[in-house]
């Protein structure tokens, strides 16, 4: 069994997203919401909410949580998994702030 890499890529500032938004990264394999609460914490799920596949990235964050867009559904940022009676999981992805600014494990990424 091949070890999973960990390649983390400067995404750029946490100041270039605003407070309860998101910007996208795009990768070969797929698109990813990086969030910034309120509280200044930064979560990356893949950009896709499990329900219909809406674009996290567009959808209102509010504490650790973004409602999807198209239906509503509350995804928490921490765990990546739907809230309340919904089910399913949008992917997750580690990051990291170093002086300000937002590194994603791109290592991940390529792997999913």
């Amino acid at each position: 069994m091949q070890e999973a890499q960990t390649y983390w890529f400067d995404v750029g500032p946490v100041t270039a997203i605003p407070l309860r938004g998101a910007r996208t990264v795009k990768t070969p394999r797929r698109e990813i919401a990086v969030f910034r609460t309120a509280t200044n914490d930064v979560f990356a799920l893949e950009n896709k909410c499990p329900h219909k596949g809406g674009p996290l990235s567009e959808g209102i964050v509010h504490g650790h949580k973004v409602a999807c867009p198209l239906h509503n559904w509350i995804i928490d940022l921490e765990s990546g998994g739907a809230t309340g009676a919904d089910q399913g999981c949008a992917r997750k992805f580690p990051v990291k702030i170093e002086r300000g600014r937002i590194y994603l494990d791109m290592g991940m990424a390529a792997q999913a």
